[in-house]
């Protein structure tokens, strides 16, 4: 079964799917690396995805959808995969689930839960750590927890209505955090 990660950012998302990727075997589709991947691959989708990025726009929502797609075709179809970042809003998770169910691909949600403010620390430590300068902008970070909250969260309630969402407490060390959803998964 595939697993779709959502968390706030800084909710440590990105660092407990390389964990459970290397450990269970999932493969990571991360959409702005699965973005950039295509972008470099020279092919057809590949430049019109480079000239959005090149110029700085967002790759509009009907490419990402594309991008999904090819990328789930491009995998066996005994390949668990992880999805990181997608579906956003309500409009992805629509085709999101038509691509799913068009071949045949269940999934559940993981929602790392955290507190926005506690968010904010992470990746202002993180900034200071690792020199990360897109870190480091407080009013870029708040402008993508508010986008978070009003688009991707609606997409989270409509799965947890469906009874697909599991939820791990996202307070904690990465070991512990990790060992929650181990249990989750089992």
């Amino acid at each position: 079964m595939d697993l779709v990660f959502f968390g706030i950012q800084g909710s440590g998302k990105g660092t407990q799917a390389k964990r459970l990727a290397t450990e269970f075997g999932y493969d990571i589709f991360e959409a702005g690396g699965e973005l950039r991947k295509i972008a470099a691959s020279g092919s057809e989708l590949g430049m019109k995805v480079k000239s959005y990025i090149d110029q700085g726009h967002l790759v509009p929502h009907e490419i990402i959808m594309q991008v999904v797609k090819e990328a789930i075709a491009a995998r066996p179809a005994s390949q668990q995969i992880l999805f990181d970042g997608i579906p956003r809003d309500a409009d992805q998770k629509k085709d999101f689930d038509a691509i799913m169910k068009e071949v045949g691909r269940d999934f559940r949600c993981i929602h790392l839960l955290l507190d926005p403010e506690e968010g904010l620390q992470r990746i202002f430590g993180r900034a200071k750590a690792e020199g990360r300068a897109d870190d480091s902008n407080e009013e870029i970070i708040r402008r993508r927890m508010k986008t978070f909250t009003e688009k991707t969260m609606p997409v989270i309630e409509e799965y947890k209505r469906a009874g697909k969402v599991i939820e791990v407490d996202g307070q904690g060390t990465v070991e512990e955090i990790y060992g929650e959803l181990k249990k989750t998964i089992a």
